[in-house]
């Protein structure tokens, strides 16, 4: 399940670790020949790469490692959870809206993949077809009402 996502992150784990242990150190070693590393704007920005691509493959190692050990086949079956689709119409407007709901890793807004984490994302979370739904965001407070909901159980061929 979520073989995609997984596969994507894969993916950027390979191409960092390779910045990593085969661009970073040459970068390093060039400005290093340079001289003096006090003043040397190349050497410090090498530095602060190395550790930015450090802490996101640390992240995403960890990501990848939670992601193997969830039990998809003990989510709800009616009910809002990760890999959900939404389909939501605003009370007020009577537009319809959908979602869904990702790991933040896949987050697309305007593609309409919200992460699970997001205002929306929580404010969905646990939801069944027919409720109401209040999303508080940066941009205002709106009520929604739920009309369809394809969870990971409906969508397992997609996965």
């Amino acid at each position: 399940m979520f073989q995609k996502a997984k596969n994507r992150m894969e993916e950027e784990i390979r191409r960092l670790d390779r910045e990593l242990r085969h661009e970073l150190p040459k970068e390093i070693q060039r400005a290093v020949a340079m001289g003096d590393l006090r003043e040397n704007a190349e050497y410090q920005a090498a530095l602060e790469r190395q550790g930015l691509v450090q802490a996101r493959l640390r992240h995403l190692r960890k990501l990848v490692t939670e992601l193997a050990s969830v039990d998809w086949r003990s989510f709800p079956k009616d009910q809002v959870g990760l890999g959900s689709e939404v389909g939501l119409v605003n009370v007020d407007t009577g537009k319809s809206v959908s979602y869904e709901l990702v790991l933040g890793e896949e987050a697309d807004f305007p593609k309409g993949k919200v992460s699970v984490n997001s205002p929306i994302g929580r404010g969905l979370l646990g939801k069944k077809v027919g409720d109401e739904v209040i999303i508080r965001a940066p941009g205002g407070t709106k009520t929604y009402e739920m009309e369809t909901l394809r969870t990971v159980h409906d969508r397992q061929e997609e996965f």
